[in-house]
């Protein structure tokens, strides 16, 4: 039977320290700010960003909110992108993904200073993550190895399985165990005779981005399963990659959905913030 790991427990314990942080700063007459960017009103965006200011709030961090219209041409996005860009107290700057399709997500994160990118998706921050220098790591990514760290799972030596393969969370997912000394396979949908893999995990980390995929024929007994999906079930309840019932008397530690690797991604946004304002302070 496996433990759980409680994700909303090890945020609250990072968005703590964080706001500890930011006090520290406040102390100092230094606020830090995050601009938030949103086009549209995709249901599920709206229900992020919300998200987001509500724990700026909680934390201290000031948010600047942009709602821009569906319609916005590309060339106006970028324009307010390179005016955020130039001011001084900014420390981070978000743009909400999806896109609407007329306007290239590409373009948009290349045009973030890569100083103010706390999301880490800019390349120069790609880059960085890839050859070992300092830059801001994207956040899903950086939290499921808090998550992993804080419940005292090993890593090092450690034969790990990542399951996907987007920039967003599969490359950096891989390249962070990598940083930790694991030993790293990248699967996806090309993979031959996927659950042969990922019986051999010790750490399964699955983004795959399909409902309840993930069944107890590809667990190794006693691995750590960390989810990262997220779907609605038939009975229209949030689940994961993984299927966690079936799962669950295999694995030795497994992370729910929800309540797993979800507030672990706002908690190290929030993080990239402050370190961000730590760095201005710095130059």
């Amino acid at each position: 039977m496996a433990s759980i790991i409680d994700g909303k427990a090890i945020a609250s314990q990072i968005k703590e320290e964080v706001k500890a942080g930011v006090g520290k700063l406040a102390d100092r007459g230094i606020s830090v700010t995050l601009a938030v960017i949103q086009v549209g009103q995709d249901p599920a965006s709206c229900v992020y960003v919300r998200n987001k200011k509500r724990t700026c709030a909680e934390l201290g961090i000031r948010s600047l909110a942009y709602d821009l219209a569906e319609e916005t041409e590309e060339q106006e996005l970028l324009a307010l992108i390179e005016k955020l860009n130039a001011q001084a107290d900014v420390d981070g700057i978000l743009v909400q993904l999806p896109l609407p399709a007329h306007i290239s997500e590409k373009k948009i994160i290349a045009a973030i200073d890569p100083a103010k990118d706390v999301d880490g998706f800019h390349p120069m921050n790609a880059g960085a993550l890839a050859t070992g220098e300092s830059g801001f790591l994207p956040c899903t990514p950086y939290g499921v190895i808090q998550l992993l760290k804080r419940s005292g799972i090993a890593l090092d030596g450690k034969e790990c399985v990542v399951v996907g393969r987007s920039n967003i969370v599969g490359k950096p997912m891989a390249q962070l165990l990598l940083r930790e000394n694991a030993t790293v396979t990248i699967a996806h949908s090309h993979t031959q005779n996927l659950a042969a893999v990922t019986r051999r995990a010790d750490v399964l980390v699955v983004a795959v981005g399909k409902r309840q995929m993930i069944t107890k024929e590809y667990i190794k007994p006693g691995a750590a399963v960390i989810d990262v999906g997220m779907h609605r079930d038939d009975s229209n309840k949030l689940c994961g990659d993984v299927d966690y019932a079936d799962v669950f008397d295999t694995a030795g530690a497994i992370t729910p959905v929800p309540g797993g690797v979800g507030p672990m991604t706002i908690a190290m946004l929030m993080y990239n913030c402050l370190e961000s304002a730590r760095r201005r302070m710095e130059k």
